[in-house]
């Protein structure tokens, strides 16, 4: 019986070992495809969204009440300073012209009459023929009659004033809107806009820029930085490069606390009218930065939650041989093998197919081209022709 009972036993653990799991066999190095990381000059361009706008800009409204008459402009074309562009009924202001031309001619000729009195008073007082009583009054209706004239004199002004508000001119040179008013339409002064005219040449492009970046805005503009014609230059909406070149106008007067960031304005000229306001553009800065700078084949960099990194070779020293226990008799050889190391890095501008990488890596450093979704960190690697992965989500 006991016999048996040690057959089972060992059969039992016989059967519980044999069915122990294989070790998996390791996982074989990913084939990648290196790069030396070097540095070289570059020219490129900062990059901004941007805005145009007129640096001069205008609603035209009446300044006295009236019908319109007339409209002496074509909608959206271009107007010069001075210009006729709207008529008012006219007839209300004509008439207080002729009423106060008519109080300052009354005005004047009791004037006459009243200086003649005053005159002939003078004369007898010198010969005490006349009481002085009525000399003092003479003088004093004198002087009620020269001011008489001179406020009738500044009532025709004003109603000759009000004739010419009647008639509404073009402020400068500059593109006119969509008229708001029809002929026919009652205007108010102060509330009803007749239109909108804004200068075209030169045009104003705004943009914004972080704080940290206008000491070398403000060097731009008193002009310390090193001369290039093209320093500024717009993209239009059409991803077409604008011909002409432009400068700084003006830096905004403080930042905004909210955001950190301030606005500067360039003005271009516009001599073809391409230009109009409200356009969304892109600005872009030359680099001006002669130092060579690391760039990196953009298909090299992985982004993950907003950050971006690299992945450097490097050679790594394993144990492959010999006891892993630590016992005695072990054999003590090692080997190099080549391993992938994520590395974090700040970019900056896109060149083309490439990217500047202002931190993170240095010259010299060997960074994994190719194949970057079939690895991980600390993975093991082949220099070797790549094959790409899915991607890592």
């Amino acid at each position: 019986m006991n016999r048996l009972a040690s057959i089972l036993v060992f059969a039992f653990c016989l059967a519980v070992f044999s069915c122990k799991p294989k070790p998996t066999p390791p996982t074989p190095p990913a084939s990648v495809n290196l790069m030396t990381v070097a540095a070289r000059p570059v020219v490129y361009y900062d990059k901004y969204p941007s805005t145009t706008v007129a640096v001069s800009q205008v609603s035209l409204t009446a300044q006295v009440t009236g019908y319109i008459t007339s409209i002496d402009f074509t909608e959206g074309s271009h107007v010069h300073k001075g210009q006729l562009l709207y008529r008012l009924d006219m007839r209300l202001y004509e008439a207080a012209v002729d009423q106060a031309r008519a109080t300052l001619r009354v005005d004047s000729g009791n004037l006459r009459l009243v200086q003649q009195d005053y005159d002939r008073y003078q004369y007898l007082a010198k010969y005490k023929a006349i009481a002085t009583q009525l000399v003092d009054h003479a003088s004093i209706q004198l002087q009620n009659a020269k001011d008489s004239v001179v406020a009738a004199q500044q009532q025709l002004k004003t109603a000759l004033t009000n004739l010419s508000y009647a008639n509404i001119y073009a402020p400068f040179d500059g593109t006119i809107g969509i008229s708001q008013v029809r002929i026919g339409n009652l205007v108010t002064p102060g509330t009803t806009v007749l239109n909108t005219i804004s200068t075209d040449n030169p045009m104003g492009v705004d943009f914004l820029v972080n704080e940290a970046q206008l000491p070398h805005f403000e060097e731009l503009q008193a002009g310390k930085g090193k001369s290039i014609d093209s320093l500024f230059t717009i993209l239009l909406p059409d991803g077409q490069l604008y011909p002409h070149p432009g400068k700084i106008l003006f830096i905004d007067r403080a930042v905004d606390p909210q955001t950190g960031a301030i606005d500067i304005r360039l003005a271009f000229p516009n001599p073809d009218g391409i230009l109009r306001p409200g356009m969304s553009t892109v600005v872009r800065v030359h680099n001006q930065d002669p130092a060579p700078q690391i760039v990196v084949p953009s298909r090299a960099v992985v982004e993950q939650m907003g950050e971006y990194f690299v992945f450097i070779a490097k050679d790594t020293v394993l144990q492959t041989k010999g006891d892993s226990a630590g016992r005695k008799g072990a054999d003590p050889a090692q080997t190099p093998e080549l391993r992938a190391f994520q590395k974090k890095v700040q970019l900056g501008q896109t060149v083309g197919p490439n990217v500047i990488v202002k931190s993170g890596i240095d010259v010299g450093d060997r960074i994994v081209l190719d194949g970057v979704q079939a690895i991980h960190e600390n993975s093991r690697i082949n220099a070797g022709p790549a094959k790409e992965g899915p991607a890592k989500k």
